[in-house]
């Protein structure tokens, strides 16, 4: 079998896209047995070396929460040099402090499109949030960071079911208005489907969001994430979260299943003759290497066809 597909373009789809990985911290979040830093820091050493241009590595979150991110500072001070530029998740000012004591200069947080899952994730209400945040986002930029900011629950929530694409621009435009170069349209439940992309994507488009400051973050639960990237490339977005070998969900909605795999997604760019600077090959060996730490096969259907 080929290793990679033969290449048939699409007119009119983006050249190029970045692939944001995620694979090391939401891939890892909530895996239950603690993985050991040295493995979590080689998995994050291999990823760049795969040609990821972008690997979120951990998040300053209260070790409480997230017991496997417990590490974060030690595992960004292995990095040395190399994580300053790796971008971490901050979920709130004591979050940022530790990263700025650190040097390092790219954060992200972390927000909600519904009212439920602020409470459930953040303990705040849908609009207590974003008052939450603002003195992190002002103080990273004042420090001169760049600022990512996630909205989750955008295309369905488990509790309060369909989310009206309206809520999410509302969420998504007041979370940029703080001071974030970036926003992650999370589909935290995997029930997006692909009109629905192209419908919210228009409406921030509409709000005067254009589609280079939007990335899309799909999870693969009904098998919809490739179409849901496909139609993301159509309206114009060229930016995708992945996460390698298809670790991860999201701790705090048991229906969340495995992010959209970074093999899955580098074979059908590839196919479409659409650049992103993976080394395929590295990046099922790596997934495969962490699927043997984790003691269980990767999901990812390009793994399981490529990795022997």
């Amino acid at each position: 079998m080929s290793a990679l597909p033969m290449v048939v373009p699409e007119p009119g789809l983006p050249t190029a896209v970045t692939i944001y990985e995620v694979g090391a911290r939401d891939g890892l979040q909530n895996e239950k047995a603690l993985v050991p830093v040295e493995v979590k820091e080689e998995f994050v050493r291999r990823l760049l070396a795969a040609g990821l241009p972008l690997v979120e590595a951990t998040s300053f979150v209260h070790p409480t929460w997230v017991p496997q991110l417990a590490d974060a500072a030690e595992l960004m001070t292995r990095l040395g040099e190399v994580g300053r530029d790796l971008p971490v998740l901050v979920p709130n000012e004591r979050g940022l402090d530790r990263a700025l004591e650190l040097g390092l200069r790219h954060v992200a947080i972390f927000g909600s499109a519904t009212e439920t899952f602020a409470r459930k994730n953040l303990n705040r209400s849908f609009d207590e949030q974003f008052a939450m945040f603002e003195p992190t986002v002002a103080r990273a930029r004042e420090a001169g960071l760049d600022v990512r900011a996630y909205v989750s629950m955008c295309f369905g929530d488990p509790w309060e079911g369909a989310v009206p694409v309206d809520q999410v621009v509302a969420a998504g435009v007041r979370l940029l208005d703080l001071g974030a170069s970036q926003l992650s349209l999370g589909d935290t439940i995997g029930v997006g489907t692909a009109g629905h992309v192209t419908a919210l994507v228009a409406a921030f488009t509409a709000a005067g969001v254009t589609p280079d400051r939007l990335a899309l973050h799909f999870h693969d639960t009904y098998g919809q994430a490739l179409s849901n990237v496909q139609a993301g490339l159509r309206a114009g977005v060229t930016t995708y979260d992945a996460s390698a070998g298809g670790l991860g969900g999201c701790p705090y909605a048991e229906s969340a299943t495995g992010n959209l795999a970074t093999e899955d997604l580098v074979w059908f760019l590839t196919g479409l003759g659409i650049e992103h600077g993976v080394d395929l090959t590295s990046l099922v060996a790596t997934s495969t290497w962490m699927a043997g730490h984790l003691g269980r096969p990767s999901p990812s259907a390009v793994v399981r066809a490529l990795g022997g």
